[in-house]
């Protein structure tokens, strides 16, 4: 796997396939995300292969031809890492190393690595630790010799494991272990959370990277780790936070991402259970993104996968301080005037000012309008304080919301 410790960054290869699931712009978003997750990872990407194929090659992913060309620039270039964009089987996986000689890694190995990273707490660390298990038992292969009998001859007769059957033993057994660890500290957060009383919880959800912590560290004036890459935050932080004179938990949770394995999701449900005991949902989204609706898509299809999409929620659009149009020539006649041309005040006008006046546009790091998002926010909190609480309700009073 790649690591990151002198920050020497290992130069790397991108291999994607356009079929008809996914086409030519989709597989270049996708390919920029996995350039960044790779960056994250500690690598540096050095070239982009992709290929038309309408079903990948079972052998080797992508066909012969192509996979000339990517063992020739990776011999010219001394490449040590070639990271496809969807996941391979174990037997693909197991003829591209052979092939190109170096380490192959797919999406989901990749998101794993840098799981394995940002994880700090026994917790997080324990749920990496089962999903990286789960994903290596399949692609196990023999790690040492000296127990293979499958070789035959004199001395090697007898009862006995093979060496994958040990492999195979110590992983199984290894992962029961960690399902044990797992529910006993589920038990010990659901303990925790039963203990924080009756206040309203707020829990920040949206694809990765889009100023989350940011947000969080701006309302609740704590110092969670925030940082320009991807997963930055993988543990759940909880702060209480007071806005006017109303209390609230505000909870920050791990990022999502499109094409987040299986494994993974079900390894971090137990993260998310924030996110099921939450009263509202505050969903961030990254506005200067040129995907950001994309983005919006795949984290409503988590949250739906999560049966927690019909929860009251607030969409706050962040970074418009980054946000820039692109530019269009009025005089082009054939030209046609397409989303990535509207400037932030047309946005407003789209279907984001349908959501029933439930959407705020801020940027946390610069500070710009969150005067408003506080009044927005202070509105939804007590709308579900009052019905708590029915009878002080006369101790938060009701506060006219202002201009953005």
């Amino acid at each position: 796997m790649i690591e990151q410790k002198n920050h020497h960054y290992e130069y790397a290869v991108l291999v994607g396939i356009i079929n008809q699931q996914q086409n030519e712009q989709q597989v270049q978003d996708y390919m920029d995300e996995l350039a960044f997750l790779t960056h994250t990872a500690g690598g540096e990407v050095k070239k982009r292969f992709t290929q038309k194929l309408d079903t990948p090659n079972p052998k080797t992913f992508i066909g012969s031809g192509k996979m000339e060309d990517v063992l020739a620039f990776v011999k010219t270039h001394d490449i040590s890492t070639v990271v496809f964009d969807d996941e391979l089987t174990p037997a693909q996986q197991g003829n591209i190393e052979e092939l190109l000689k170096c380490k192959i890694l797919d999406r989901t190995g990749l998101i794993l690595d840098i799981f394995a990273q940002r994880a700090k707490t026994s917790y997080a660390r324990t749920q990496v630790e089962l999903a990286q298990y789960q994903y290596l038992l399949p692609r196990l292969k023999g790690l040492w010799t000296h127990l293979e009998r499958q070789r035959g001859g004199i001395g090697m007769r007898g009862p006995g494991e093979t060496e994958i059957e040990t492999d195979r033993r110590i992983v199984r057994d290894k992962i029961s272990l960690l399902k044990k660890k797992l529910t006993t500290i589920d038990r010990q957060m659901a303990t925790q959370r039963g203990n924080r009383g009756a206040l309203v919880r707020v829990a920040l959800v949206g694809y990765t990277n889009v100023g989350k912590s940011t947000l969080m560290n701006v309302l609740s004036k704590s110092d969670v780790f925030a940082e320009n890459k991807l997963f930055a935050t993988l543990d759940t932080t909880v702060r209480k936070v007071v806005v006017e004179n109303l209390p609230f938990l505000l909870s920050d949770t791990v990022g999502f991402i499109r094409k987040l394995p299986t494994q993974l999701v079900e390894s971090f449900k137990s993260t998310l259970d924030e996110v099921h005991e939450a009263d509202l949902l505050l969903h961030v989204v990254d506005l200067a993104h040129p995907q950001f609706e994309q983005h919006i898509a795949s984290v409503n299809e988590l949250l739906a996968e999560l049966k927690v999409q019909d929860k009251p929620t607030l969409m706050v659009f962040n970074k418009i301080d980054a946000y820039a149009p692109d530019a269009f020539d009025e005089t082009d006649l054939i030209a046609v005037r397409g989303s990535e041309h509207y400037s932030l005040e047309e946005w407003k006008e789209t279907w984001m000012a349908k959501t029933e006046g439930e959407s705020v546009f801020i940027s946390a790091a610069k500070k710009t309008n969150l005067q408003y998002f506080r009044q927005r926010l202070y509105q939804s909190v007590r709308k579900l304080h009052i019905t708590r609480f029915p009878y002080n309700h006369f101790l938060y009073p009701e506060i006219e919301v202002g201009e953005e």
